[in-house]
């Protein structure tokens, strides 16, 4: 009794609250972060109300009742929506009628993680200076108490959610879809859509489990994607859809048991939806697979790509200011402007585009459709581990000497660099359409590492290795994530 509240300042991201529990935040700190955030919503003026939902963890319900107290204590009116997917949250502030948001979800980090989403105008999310803002609130303990806070729990809003996912669509085929959330909240959700949309359902790890017993639910790890690949092979299903722990990311398998990345999905995406809206503008963060400014369909349809850094708060106003039909981020988040989408990364939604895209297909299979893009070969994405305190400062010294190298004429992979961009990390561009990217991961303690090769597996492993001997000159940098040594493609 009287400790002072466990909140580490890492924990303040680009655009996101994110920490490990309770090491790096315990309740008393959570409770602390809802009355910053509530003081931070009241320095606005005008509406007190705010949105609150939690995910599915153990430990989540008793995070959330810490948050949603501090914000109750700063004054504000929470109208508690309790377990729900973060694009339910979302949806819940048009629904209601109310602009401010907290979402207590740690994504697809594993479990021993925590965090919050917030956001004050829909559909948007903090971003770095609102972040930056709370921060100084919670750690210089500048947030009030004011009288007049409550709490109203909200029922009812996962038909309505999962109506507005449908958007009227129903296919006229009935596709075998696999439907794995691994375990996560997602369960509770995306299988109940697939059959509003006349899919035949194969559960994968639906019912939801907060030990994650199987995997983490992450969409874009190789270790579900085989999973999911497995269980299409062995129900001779259409595709299998991947959900992520909070449902804003999604993840694809074709009918031969072969991953389609969120980019590359993007693509057949963006070319569908230009045919019904010629010249539209398309987002695709710096990760993304180089198609996006090649493919010949899209440019024929008048289609146009502008490459931006990663992070959904980021992407979501831009998709606003640029007056994009839609955003893709290889990691999963898919964003669709009105009228296909609300303006924010929902997985369920991007679900629903994905089925009718084979419903407009005829019969042809979703591998069919991947085989009409040009090939090049992919890495996943891959982390080397780095520490929070130290992966930016790491992540500029590569650039630095990518940079270097540039001048100096140097190659990657036996390919000329022709230039180094600094939007979101450094992002390389090689003779023959090659590319690799850098930067520092905004949410764990990671660099993130992505190369593409149109020409070979052997040229993407030695675009690979040249990049990876650059990043070992850091000793802070240790080994990659789910045993990757090396970019196994897509």
């Amino acid at each position: 009794m009287g400790a002072a509240p466990v909140i580490a300042p890492s924990g303040f991201r680009e655009y996101d609250l994110r920490w490990r529990f309770p090491e790096e935040i315990d309740l008393a700190g959570m409770a602390a972060v809802g009355r910053g955030l509530g003081t931070q919503l009241l320095r606005r003026g005008g509406d007190r109300r705010i949105v609150a939902g939690h995910d599915l963890r153990s430990y989540s319900p008793a995070v959330h009742a810490a948050l949603v107290s501090g914000l109750a204590a700063a004054g504000c009116d929470v109208h508690d929506i309790g377990l729900a997917v973060t694009p339910m949250a979302y949806f819940a502030r048009a629904h209601l009628g109310i602009g401010a948001v907290a979402m207590v979800t740690a994504s697809h980090n594993p479990n021993g993680w925590t965090g919050v989403k917030a956001g004050f105008t829909a559909p948007f999310t903090h971003g770095p200076a609102d972040i930056a803002e709370l921060r100084d609130i919670v750690l210089g303990q500048a947030a009030v108490t004011a009288a007049g806070g409550r709490v109203t729990r909200c029922h009812g809003l996962r038909e309505p959610f999962i109506d507005a996912c449908a958007g009227g669509f129903r296919a006229r085929r009935r596709l075998r879809v696999v439907c794995a959330t691994g375990n996560g909240t997602a369960g509770l959700f995306a299988p109940l859509l697939l059959e509003r949309l006349g899919a035949e359902v194969v559960p994968l790890h639906t019912e939801p489990d907060t030990r994650f017993p199987h995997y983490n639910p992450n969409p874009e790890a190789l270790e579900m994607l085989q999973d999911m690949a497995r269980a299409v092979r062995a129900a001779g299903a259409d595709l299998a859809l991947g959900f992520d722990g909070d449902g804003d990311r999604l993840g694809v398998v074709d009918d031969r048991g072969e991953a389609l990345f969120a980019d590359k999905l993007g693509v057949l995406l963006a070319r569908g939806i230009a045919r019904g809206r010629p010249g539209s503008l398309f987002l695709a963060d710096v990760k993304s697979t180089g198609l996006f400014a090649t493919d010949p369909v899209l440019a024929a349809l008048g289609g146009r790509v502008e490459y931006v850094r990663v992070g959904h708060s980021h992407v979501k106003r831009l998709l606003a200011a640029r007056g994009a039909a839609a955003a893709f981020e290889k990691s999963g988040h898919i964003y669709l402007a009105p009228p296909l989408g609300r303006g924010y990364d929902c997985a369920l939604s991007a679900a629903t585009l994905v089925l009718r895209m084979l419903d407009e297909a005829g019969d042809a299979p979703l591998s069919a459709l991947a085989a009409t893009l040009p090939g090049t070969f992919l890495s996943p994405t891959m982390c080397p581990h780095c520490p929070d305190g130290e992966k930016y400062a790491a992540a500029d010294r590569i650039a630095a000497r990518l940079q270097a190298l540039f001048r100096e004429g140097g190659t990657l992979g036996g390919r000329r660099i022709l230039g180094v961009t600094e939007t979101n990390g450094a992002r390389v561009a090689l003779e023959g359409g090659g590319w690799a990217l850098v930067r520092a991961s905004s949410n764990t303690p990671n660099l993130v590492v992505v190369c593409e090769s149109p020409e070979s597996r052997d040229h993407l492993a030695a675009i690979f290795a040249d990049v990876d001997a650059l990043i070992r000159c850091e000793p802070s940098v240790g080994a990659y994530d789910q045993g990757l040594e090396g970019p196994q493609t897509t």
